[in-house]
């Protein structure tokens, strides 16, 4: 301590406040006891019901053998079980695994022993997948199954019990005490792209500081973009991918009517949306293809909805369609080590667009820094890149609510936070407006005959094809030319978009010196499929497509 500096010193009786999970429904009891949780509009009750359910889970979890420091993995639908889940867990000072479902076996497998999981809370439609890796769980000693409503699964496990049933004969008070902020609360697994997949942590500080800085950029904008106390609530992106964007935090910090949708079907979700009259939500590019394309068949408007997209670029033609059905679609950006939110494509307070282009530009971008987030765009040697719009550098972070580890790996958390930032490998540009444009992953970006070409940027410039739904573009190999950029398109239905169509778009753009010849690739390098593949949380999978091309 330098000799001038004064530390406060608390008097005996002040209360130091820690920044815990449960700090965040003081509002939702006091103030909102009587808004609503509600699930697939087949079950719903009020904060206060909810209050009492959390006491009843960390009671009954408790008879299991959990407390603090005990693992707790959850296999659900998006559901009040899990909302329950990403409160009561945490608050016992326990940890909250939220297990991908959608990763392969053997990568559940691991995940649940990397994790080092003692209790897991499993969806009946989940039961097989423990079932046929029981004899290799290395740490779980009880599985409680989430029926549903329907009978209980045949199961050779021993089982502890079901959900609603344990819940029932738990008591409702629980004393959730204190304990330090940086207790680890939740953790999940990423989709890497090399390796096993690594446990990104955070602990209930990182969880709190995300919740604030988010809504605090969220709520303030007078219009447009915005989040307020009368929306109503429903998350799209799955509730065990980065904590559903850590929203649901905010929604019950925030004490507004909630909505879990259970499994994914568009006709359901946009039928939920209507009757529930849901007016926040957030998603990845693909599921909102799928409730464009939904909407269209039944000629329903989106209008009054909200919607962040994020996980993949979002591209300007898909913005666009969006808008034409009247949803207030926006970007957002983050990593899974990122909390995840770190960047919001708000408009501008009074904003006036020069022309529907510029504005779905502005959407489409990565957009500018939430509160409280230290993002630079740097060079090579950690300088920031002047805010040009064209100088290219990585972005690196500072934020109360970054992960600060990885579970298990020191060294690639070290890598993760080299010389004290955390790098994204995402090449960006940052124009003097403060917008931030991503134009492609590091691993991602093609050099072809000595020029670097931005894939993301060809996939925006693909999707303005009158019949182009889908597309992706990956560099592959080239004796002469270093690599050359393939693109691998899926068609609307009945479109009559050709490889020569596609190639003749981007040459008009290469004539006009927005993108370089090298980057328009010859015809027979553009394949039409009939789906791109995916990573279990809906991203586009480079590496498999990079694979299945060699």
């Amino acid at each position: 301590m330098r000799a001038n500096e004064t530390l406060i010193t608390p008097t005996p009786s002040a209360y130091s406040y820690p920044l815990l999970v449960k700090q965040l429904l003081l509002n939702s009891l006091s103030l909102y006891a009587d808004q609503e949780v509600v699930y697939r509009a087949e079950q719903r009750y009020r904060f206060r019901d909810f209050h009492q359910r959390i006491g009843r889970l960390a009671n009954a979890l408790s008879s299991l053998g959990v407390c603090h420091g005990t693992t707790v993995a959850v296999m659900d639908w998006d559901s009040h079980r899990y909302l329950e889940s990403y409160c009561g867990i945490p608050m016992m000072g326990a940890t909250l695994f939220t297990v991908n479902v959608r990763l392969s076996q053997q990568q559940i497998l691991y995940t649940l022993n990397d994790a080092r999981a003692e209790v897991v809370l499993v969806h009946a439609d989940f039961v097989p997948v423990l079932e046929q890796i029981r004899t290799e769980l290395t740490s779980v000693r009880h599985v409680v199954v989430l029926a549903d409503g329907e009978p209980m699964p045949d199961t050779r496990m021993l089982l502890a019990g079901e959900y609603e049933e344990l819940l029932a004969e738990a008591q409702p008070g629980f004393e959730f005490r204190d304990f330090d902020e940086n207790t680890r609360a939740a953790m999940f697994y990423t989709t890497g792209t090399t390796g096993d997949p690594k446990g990104v942590t955070y602990s209930h500080r990182n969880i709190v500081m995300h919740a604030m800085a988010t809504a605090m950029s969220l709520c303030a904008p007078r219009e447009g973009q915005r989040l307020h106390r009368e929306d109503v609530y429903m998350p799209i992106t799955p509730m065990f991918h980065v904590m559903a964007w850590g929203m649901p935090y905010i929604a019950v910090m925030l004490g507004l009517k909630t909505v879990l949708p259970g499994r994914y079907v568009a006709e359901r979700l946009l039928a939920l949306r209507e009757k529930e009259q849901v007016t926040f939500s957030h998603c990845v590019p693909t599921v909102l293809q799928m409730l464009l394309q939904a909407a269209r068949s039944a000629g329903k408007s989106l209008s009054g909805w909200k919607l962040i997209i994020g996980g993949s670029a979002f591209s300007p033609a898909l913005c666009d369609a969006a808008m034409e059905l009247g949803a207030d679609v926006f970007s957002g950006y983050g990593m899974s080590e990122t909390g995840p939110i770190v960047a919001l494509a708000q408009l501008p307070p009074g904003y006036k667009p020069a022309s529907r282009e510029e504005e779905v530009r502005l959407r489409c971008s990565t957009g500018r820094p939430v509160a409280m987030a230290d993002f630079r765009v740097v060079d090579a040697s950690m300088k920031d890149v002047p805010r040009d719009g064209k100088s290219h550098g990585e972005i690196v972070l500072r934020a109360p609510f970054l992960t600060m580890s990885y579970a298990n790996k020191p060294e690639a958390s070290e890598q993760l936070w080299a010389g004290g930032y955390l790098h994204t490998q995402d090449i960006a540009v940052t124009g003097p407006d403060g917008f931030v444009q991503i134009v492609d992953r590091m691993k991602d970006v093609i050099k072809t005959g000595g020029e670097w070409v931005s894939s993301i940027e060809l996939e925006r410039l693909i999707a303005e094809v009158v019949g182009v739904q889908e597309c992706a573009v990956v560099g592959v190999a080239d004796e002469k030319w270093g690599e050359r950029p393939v693109v691998l398109v899926v068609r609307r239905p009945d479109a009559g978009v050709t490889s020569q169509s596609v190639r003749d778009h981007l040459m008009t753009h290469a004539q006009a010196n927005r993108i370089s010849r090298y980057a328009v690739p010859e015809a027979e390098r553009i394949a039409f499929v009939e789906e791109i593949p995916k990573t279990s949380v809906g991203k586009i999978d480079k590496k498999r497509i990079r694979e299945w091309i060699a």
